[in-house]
C-alpha cells in the first residue's frame, strides 16, 4: 500500500494544498456577502456562478492541457485562480463576484484536471481503487481545514483572501517538483443523455438531487450558520463537522450499498437526509453542540448520495460504458449543483427563516425518495440481483479525466473496443 502511495505524494499534497484554498474561498465569500446585507437569493445567485464554472471548465479546460502540458497548465490556471481571489478582495460588487465566481469555477476545475489526469495516467489498474479513494480523502480533509482557517483572520477584511492566494499558489509547488512523466489526457468522449437517462432514472435523478444538495449546503450553510447567529468560529466548526460527517460515512454506506438492493437503499437514504434536515431545524433551538452532531451525521448522509447513485447506475451498464455514463452523471450532478443554491435561496426568502435551507433539503430528498419509490413501482426499472451489483467507489464530484481513475472501468477493454 505504502509502496504505491508514495509516487504521488506531492500530487496528493498539491491537492490538499487546493482543497484547503477552495474550501475556504468558498466559505469566505458567502459569509461576506451575508455580512454586507446581500439577501439569500442574492447571495445564491453569486454561489451558483461558481458551480457553472465547474461545469464550463470541465468541457473546455482539456484543450488548454493537451495544448501546453501539464505544469504549465497548471501555472497558468493557478495564476488566473489566485488573480480572481485577489480581486475579489479589491472589487466588491455582487455582479462583479458573480463574473469572477464564473472564472474562478473554470480555472479552478483547470487546476482539478491537471492533477487527476497525472493520477490517471501514473496509475496502474489494479491500484485504481486505492488512489481515487486517498485523492477523495485528500479532498474532503482540504475543504475541512479551510473551514478552520476562517478563524486565521477578520472576515469582514481583506487578509483571508490573501491567505487563499497564497493557498492556491503554493499548491504550485507539489506540481512543478514532481518527477515523472509528462501524461497525456484522457480523450473526452461524446455522450447522449437520454438513451442513459432512460435506462437509468434512478441513478440520473440521484445524482441531480446530490448536486442539489451538495452546492445548497456548501454556498448557503454559511448564511445558515450568520442568521441563527452563530459566530465565525461556530460557523466553521459547523461547515467542518458536516464535511468530515460526510467522510467518515462514506465506506459504512457504501459497505450497505454493497449488500443491499439499491434501489431500496437509495430512497431510505433520501428519507434519513429529509429527517436528519430536520431535525437539525428542532435541535439547533435546543443546544449547539446537539445541532454540530446531527449536522454530521446530515454530511454523512448528504454526501453519500452521489457515489451510491453512481453505482446505481453503474449496475445497469457494461464496462465498456462507464466513463460516458460516469460523465453523464456527472452532468447530472452539475446541472443540480447551479441549480442548488438559488433554489435554497428562494426557499430561505420564502419561509423567511434561516432553517428555509433545511426544508429545501428535506424537500427535495422527500421529492426523490418519492419518485425513486414510484419508478420502482410503475415503471420498468431493472433490479439488479445484489450479488451481481458493481462495488462502491467513496466520490465527490471530480472532473470528467478523473472518471477515468475509476477502478469499475476496464481501461484495456475499452481501449481494444475502440
Amino acid at each position: 500500500m505504502v509502496s504505491t502511495l508514495v509516487p504521488f505524494t506531492m500530487l496528493f499534497a498539491a491537492a490538499l494544498i487546493l482543497m484547503t484554498g477552495v474550501g475556504l474561498l468558498n466559505t469566505l465569500i458567502s459569509l461576506k456577502l451575508t455580512l454586507a446585507g446581500f439577501s439569500a437569493q442574492a447571495t445564491g445567485a453569486v454561489m451558483a456562478c461558481y458551480f457553472i464554472g465547474l461545469i464550463l471548465g470541465s468541457v473546455n479546460g482539456h484543450r488548454l492541457i493537451e495544448r501546453v502540458g501539464h505544469i504549465r497548465s497548471f501555472a497558468g490556471f493557478a495564476a488566473v485562480t489566485t488573480a480572481m481571489v485577489m480581486l475579489h478582495g479589491l472589487v466588491f460588487s455582487g455582479v462583479a463576484w458573480a463574473v469572477l465566481r464564473l472564472l474562478t469555477g473554470i480555472s479552478t476545475m483547470g487546476l482539478y484536471m491537471v492533477i487527476e489526469s497525472w493520477l490517471n495516467e501514473c496509475t496502474e489498474p489494479k491500484a485504481r481503487g486505492r488512489i481515487f479513494s486517498v485523492y477523495m480523502i485528500m479532498s474532503y480533509l482540504g475543504m475541512s481545514i479551510g473551514q478552520q482557517l476562517l478563524n486565521a483572520g477578520d472576515v469582514a477584511g481583506r487578509e483571508l483572501f490573501f491567505l487563499v492566494g497564497f493557498l492556491i499558489s503554493f499548491s504550485l509547488v507539489p506540481v512543478a517538483v514532481t518527477h515523472g512523466i509528462h501524461p497525456e489526457v484522457p480523450a473526452v468522449r461524446s455522450f447522449q443523455i437520454l438513451p442513459y437517462f432512460r435506462r437509468a432514472p434512478i441513478g440520473m435523478l440521484g445524482c441531480l438531487s446530490a448536486g442539489l444538495i451538495n452546492s445548497a449546503f456548501y454556498a448557503m450553510g454559511p448564511v445558515f450558520g450568520h442568521q441563527i447567529h452563530l459566530s465565525v468560529s461556530e460557523i466553521s466548526i459547523l461547515m467542518t463537522a458536516t464535511i468530515l460527517g460526510g467522510l467518515s460515512l462514506q465506506w459504512p454506506v457504501g459497505r450497505m450499498s454493497d449488500r443491499f438492493d439499491r434501489t431500496l437503499v437509495l430512497p431510505v437514504l433520501a428519507v434519513l437526509v429529509a429527517g436528519a434536515a430536520l431535525l437539525a431545524v428542532f435541535v439547533a433551538q435546543i443546544s449547539y453542540w446537539l445541532m454540530i452532531a446531527v449536522m454530521a451525521l446530515f454530511g454523512g448522509l448528504i454526501f453519500t448520495v452521489y457515489p451510491v447513485a453512481v453505482a446505481r447506475a453503474h449496475d445497469l451498464f457494461e464496462q465498456k460504458e462507464i466513463v460516458p455514463v460516469s460523465a453523464c452523471l456527472l452532468l447530472c450532478y452539475g446541472v443540480g449543483a447551479a441549480i442548488g443554491p438559488v433554489g435554497a435561496a428562494r426557499v430561505m426568502d420564502a419561509t423567511g427563516s434561516p432553517y428555509g435551507l433545511m426544508v429545501y433539503t428535506a424537500m427535495v430528498a422527500g421529492l426523490y425518495a418519492a419518485v425513486t419509490g414510484l419508478l420502482r413501482r410503475f415503471e420498468k426499472v431493472e433490479i439488479i440481483p445484489v450479488e451481481e451489483q458493481v462495488g462502491f467507489l467513496p466520490m465527490e464530484s471530480p472532473s470528467r479525466i478523473a472518471l477515468r481513475l475509476d477502478p469499475r472501468a476496464d481501461l484495456d477493454a475499452e481501449k481494444s473496443a475502440g
